[in-house]
């Protein structure tokens, strides 16, 4: 590592998914900065994800289990890896992405700009529509139940161009301090599947940490891989809604106050019906568009 360059730990997690690990890691091979190692930690899959790393990136270090301890404690064998050979920062990254050369310079740049910086995260984008956003920043309220990505299937026109704090950070791209984990703790273990990142960022704002989004640093997310939504149109699955659901509902348990859940059932009615006709939008888009392809299909064979 050279001098005077903050060392980054790179901490990937994978459960049967080596093709995307892969290109997550070549698209790492070209990242300017100097100063990091990247941590692999597989959830025993069974598609030779591991020997594949270990053919063609051998200086990436590979944790195997025995059993899938999910994306929280996963990511804390990692993060507790890091810490111990001297982390200055922790970067969560899933193994579905691909990044820009610079962002993670960005990030850096970015988390050093303020003392009281603790986590920071970049704006990510649908890696099959490359230009439309999937986090521009998060919104969590506590009055509407509510926590959410800022500019969601939004076209990038610029809208989002200004660094700024953020209400939480997702965990597809968060970069962490070694004061921030020292301070706030690891991920909590006890959240099946999502909000394990919106809990670690409440903590950590709790504890007098500034969360920062820069959107200058650029990720380019293959949503949906892992819960099994990526072939779904919309990318909604009943697996998906039902654990973001349960998720969420510990949350705010933890973090609502009373009067908070005098609204929280107004709100949360709404966010079902809106999910339900984006979910039946979608999949009427989607057949529409198979009826049109087959059409076309054979009036070219006749």
């Amino acid at each position: 590592m050279q001098q005077n360059q903050p060392s980054v730990f790179i901490i990937l997690v994978t459960w049967n998914g080596k093709d995307d690990t892969l290109a997550c890691l070549n698209s790492l091979q070209e990242v300017d900065y100097p100063s990091f190692q990247i941590i692999l930690i597989d959830n025993a899959s069974t598609d030779g994800v591991v020997k594949a790393v270990g053919q063609h990136y051998p200086n990436v270090t590979t944790i195997q289990n025995n059993d899938n301890r999910r994306f929280a404690g996963a990511n804390n064998q990692g993060i507790q890896i890091a810490m111990e050979q001297g982390a200055d920062y922790i970067l969560l990254l899933n193994n579905d992405t691909e990044v820009k050369p610079d962002f993670l310079k960005r990030l850096i740049d970015c988390a050093q700009s303020e003392p009281q910086a603790g986590i920071t995260g970049g704006k990510i984008y649908h890696f099959d529509q490359p230009d439309i956003i999937w986090y521009a920043g998060g919104i969590v309220n506590l009055a509407r139940g509510n926590i959410a990505h800022i500019g969601i299937r939004e076209r990038d026109e610029n809208q989002f161009n200004l660094r700024c704090d953020t209400g939480y950070v997702t965990g597809c791209c968060l970069l962490m301090s070694r004061a921030c984990v020292e301070k706030t703790g690891l991920l909590d273990e006890s959240y099946f599947i999502y909000a394990e990142d919106a809990d670690f960022c409440q903590r950590a704002r709790l504890a007098g940490f500034r969360l920062l989004f820069e959107p200058k640093a650029h990720i380019w997310h293959k949503v949906s891989s892992s819960s099994g939504g990526k072939n779904v149109p919309g990318g909604l699955t009943w697996y998906k809604i039902y654990h973001k659901t349960r998720s969420t509902l510990t949350f705010l348990w933890r973090y609502a106050r009373w009067y908070n859940w005098l609204t929280i059932p107004f709100f949360w009615t709404g966010y079902a019906l809106k999910a339900i006709s984006y979910i039946v939008i979608s999949r009427l888009k989607a057949a529409s568009s198979e009826r049109i392809t087959l059409q076309d299909s054979n009036k070219n064979a006749a």
